[in-house]
């Protein structure tokens, strides 16, 4: 019993926990082969509605809830948001297996978008159980079997199809069992008795100025403007915490000091959350940075949403449809090594990174055009494994940059008000372009518009790098006498 305790105890029990049910949670055989099974016999579907009516809730649903769901996360601890993201996966898929009508599917996509907004608990729950110094190991294994989950997911809904051993039907009851396995192991999840915002404890301080230090690789968490910009929660927490001594002197404890800063810091936390959002985009580095990924997340999740209605048009015989889950296995491993590849090389990308930004997004903009116009099922495939593969190289390059010089509590505030700005262009691309009741556009359409949108992200980069390039060697040129100094700090300072 003594070494169950410790085992649960470690920093290995949760994480672990978390890693099974992200797999199990991320295997879904019968995704790359979605749109066959709306429009196929078993749901009779036209592909017009399926792209113009049901799709577009998805992107509606995600950003309705998707700022509730993150100040609940936080609220509620993580488990229980992580428990209902697995409660709603498991209607959806239910749905799509008992429900037939467009209404129906419709709902469908609502649920999804829930899914898909508690994602933030996922990723939120292992910072709060873990040591920080474990942080970075307990991310990469938690992103690391995701990525697994889907591309086995991928390689057996294509084994499955391509050998006839399961219908679509069959497959989706295969899914829900995965699912269940993944909602039993949420519940296995100890509950965390900290968040990093309304359930904070005093001895949590520590962990928070630690940010400031450095790690064991001599590297620093944050330069001199996170520093100074961090005081906004800081002080607050501060003046809670001695309040929270003199409670304790007078016999009050610990539970109802927690239960009193939750309950009473609700619109403070939030004001301070505001105050930090302020001070966080007033670097200029970080807001370009920013401005990138919210434009790229948009376009991209519009390519990947809507790719297969694209097949379908290219190619609308079943025969060929079946290599769709080929296609997103490979497309998922070489992203995953092209992410995994940019962290080996050595390139200043304060310096190279915008024009990076620009430079590739042109390269993925001509994949989307050869998409588009060529006509072709397996040019179709290769541009998306080129697009795919070029988002994850340059969305890895800007989390990097972005998170660099921010703490832990600044990491989720940035990374959440990007992905919001990235689904509030979604939407309005979404009710414009595709929705019914807005252009109602077809497929290629969409699509040349998509090309024509990353085109102009990648000269708006392209400018914006060169010009960065000649300033640092106007700088260079004309203060030959401080080259030697790093030149984000002078980027990057208030």
């Amino acid at each position: 019993m003594e070494a169950v305790r410790r085992w649960r105890a470690d920093w290995r029990y949760p994480t672990t926990l978390l890693c099974i049910y992200g797999f199990f949670s991320t295997v879904k055989p019968l995704e790359p082969f979605l749109i066959p099974y709306l429009t196929g016999p078993e749901k009779n579907l036209t592909t017009e509605q399926v792209n113009n009516q049901i799709f577009p809730v998805w992107t509606y649903s995600y950003l309705s809830v998707l700022v509730p769901v993150f100040l609940l996360t936080d609220w509620l601890r993580y488990k229980p948001v992580v428990v209902f993201q697995s409660v709603t996966l498991f209607i959806t898929t239910a749905m799509l297996l008992w429900l037939k009508s467009v209404s129906a599917m419709q709902a469908m996509q609502f649920f999804y978008g829930v899914v898909t907004a508690s994602e933030v608990a996922y990723f939120s729950y292992i910072y709060s159980v873990v040591d920080q110094k474990r942080y970075r190991k307990a991310t990469s294994y938690c992103r690391s079997v995701q990525l697994l989950g889907y591309t086995v997911g991928s390689v057996l809904g294509q084994l499955l199809i391509s050998f006839n051993l399961m219908s679509y039907n069959n497959i989706l009851v295969l899914t829900l069992v995965l699912t269940a396995i993944a909602l039993l192991v949420s519940c296995l999840l100890p509950m965390p008795q900290q968040s990093m915002f309304f359930h904070r404890r005093h001895t949590g301080q520590e962990t928070g100025t630690e940010g400031a230090k450095r790690h064991e690789d001599g590297t620093w968490d944050e330069t001199e403007h996170t520093s100074i910009a961090k005081i906004s929660l800081k002080e607050i927490r501060d003046e809670k915490a001695e309040e929270t001594e003199t409670e304790d002197k007078a016999g009050v404890g610990l539970d109802r000091t927690e239960e009193s800063v939750g309950a009473e810091s609700c619109s403070q936390v939030l004001i301070l959350l505001w105050r930090d959002f302020c001070q966080c985009y007033s670097s200029r580095q970080l807001l370009y940075w920013s401005v990138w990924w919210a434009m790229a997340t948009c376009g991209y999740n519009q390519t990947v949403n809507y790719v297969q209605v694209l097949w379908e048009h290219v190619q609308p015989s079943q025969n060929l449809s079946i290599y769709n889950g080929g296609v997103e296995a490979v497309s998922n491993l070489l992203s995953a090594a092209t992410a995994y590849g940019i962290g080996f090389t050595e390139v200043r990308w304060e310096q190279w990174g915008e024009l990076a930004l620009g430079g590739f997004s042109g390269l993925g903009a001509a994949a989307l055009f050869l998409m588009t116009f060529v006509g072709h099922i397996w040019v179709c495939y290769a541009g998306y494994v080129i697009f795919k593969c070029l988002y994850m190289l340059l969305i890895t390059i800007a989390m990097y940059q972005i998170a660099a010089d921010l703490s832990m509590e600044r990491y989720a505030l940035v990374f959440g008000a990007n992905n919001f700005g990235a689904l509030t262009l979604q939407t309005i691309i979404t009710s414009v372009v595709v929705d019914s009741r807005g252009l109602g556009l077809g497929i290629i359409p969409q699509f040349t518009i998509y090309a024509s949108y990353f085109s102009f992200i990648a000269v708006v980069f392209s400018l914006r790098g060169l010009f960065t390039i000649w300033r640092a060697q106007r700088n260079k040129e004309s203060t030959p006498s401080v080259k030697n100094e790093p030149p984000e700090f002078e980027e990057h300072r208030f």
